[in-house]
């Protein structure tokens, strides 16, 4: 760890375009570190072309206080890039929080407090501007893989994200407060959401990514303990999502308060997902949740060109009746059911929903309400 601690702080002082290098054919085993940009130039480069193994015995992680393994903060200017591997060793933190597997809150897609709260995210970009991350693999992390938190002007491209769909949590790219996300050309297998577009996210474009297994894309859980939260300007196309649990989706917290708006869903295609146009304002990670009013708005949704084949139910759109969904639109909508007669097939499901639909939409959304609210 303090080899990667000195190499950065000579990158730092050479100044211009410098590069900390993780070579080819090495594998390196690591504690957790914070690579800060404060007194670096910008435009340096993180070449990883080896392996940067967790250190899971560090003492470091016994303090119970540390959410992240690998941090770039205050960096600008920065590329993470190569062809190597970030392994985070999550299994010794899975294996410590139970096994994921047959776990009810899989199924309700949990955040899994109280378990995950003392796992480390994997890769964490926090206050930065102008960065890239391509080409590496990051898998096996014991929480989130990438995190972008408070950060403007990011891209993210030709990544793999690789963990087991019963990893609990362990989210691939996880926005949080950023601003100008780019997300491409990137595969990601995990145990929860491929990718997870939270509070404060806005011009957020993903275009590109294969995704499964995991919970799908989603907006959300927006709203908890009564929070404020704002998310608009997303656009997500020519994605592919593969035996996950929904495909595009938007969740919410009963007692929230904001809104989501503006987002674009197009050119998706799925395969044997279990639901895979999910609004859900009734969004809760237990196993019961108390009714509460107020809600984080939705409205502006378009669905457009979503096609393949589901195993549960087509649509979903469960909206507030305090704050109704409005501006849903649906077009080229073309779903079919997976009939091996080991799944349970409901028809679209819709509750405060309103909108319209430009056929084709098959099936039909019949429950979807034309009047404005």
């Amino acid at each position: 760890m303090q080899a990667f601690a000195d190499a950065w702080s000579a990158a730092c002082a050479a100044g211009g375009a410098s590069t900390v290098l993780v070579p080819a054919s090495y594998v390196f085993l690591v504690g957790p570190i914070t690579f800060t940009g404060d007194s670096c130039e910008p435009n340096m480069d993180f070449q990883v072309d080896g392996t940067i193994l967790a250190h899971t015995g560090s003492p470091a992680w016994r303090s119970g206080v540390l959410t992240q393994w690998l941090e770039f903060k205050n960096v600008r200017g920065l590329a993470i890039q190569g062809s190597g591997t970030v392994d985070g060793q999550g299994s010794h933190w899975w294996s410590g929080g139970g096994s994921a597997a047959g776990d009810a809150e899989m199924e309700l897609d949990s955040d899994r407090a109280g378990t995950s709260n003392n796992r480390p995210t994997a890769v964490r970009v926090f206050q930065g501007a102008n960065v890239t991350v391509s080409g590496i693999t990051i898998r096996n992390s014991p929480r989130f893989h990438l995190t972008v938190d408070t950060c403007r002007a990011v891209q993210v491209h030709d990544v793999t994200v690789s963990s087991p769909g019963d990893s609990p949590n362990t989210d691939g790219i996880h926005l949080a407060g950023s601003v100008g996300v780019s997300i491409h050309r990137s595969t990601i297998a995990c145990g929860d959401d491929c990718i997870s577009i939270q509070d404060g996210c806005s011009d957020v474009f993903i275009r590109g990514v294969h995704c499964g297994p995991g919970h799908g894309i989603s907006i959300g859980g927006l709203g908890k303990g009564g929070a404020s939260a704002a998310v608009s300007d997303v656009t997500v196309q020519d994605v592919t999502l593969n035996q996950t649990m929904t495909g595009v989706r938007i969740k919410t917290w009963q007692g929230g308060s904001g809104s989501v708006k503006n987002v674009r869903f197009s050119g998706v295609t799925v395969s044997a997902v279990k639901t895979p146009v999910v609004i859900d304002q009734y969004y809760c990670d237990h196993a019961t949740c108390s009714n509460q009013t107020a809600a984080v708005a939705v409205a502006g949704v378009a669905y457009q060109g979503v096609a393949g084949t589901y195993t549960e139910r087509p649509v979903y759109l469960a909206c507030s009746d305090a704050a109704p969904c409005s501006g849903i639109h649906l077009a080229d909508i073309q779903l079919t059911p997976v009939r091996d007669g080991g799944h349970h097939l409901d028809g679209p499901f819709c509750w405060k929903a309103y909108g319209d639909q430009v056929e084709p939409v098959e099936p039909p959304v019949d429950c979807l309400l034309a009047e404005a609210p």
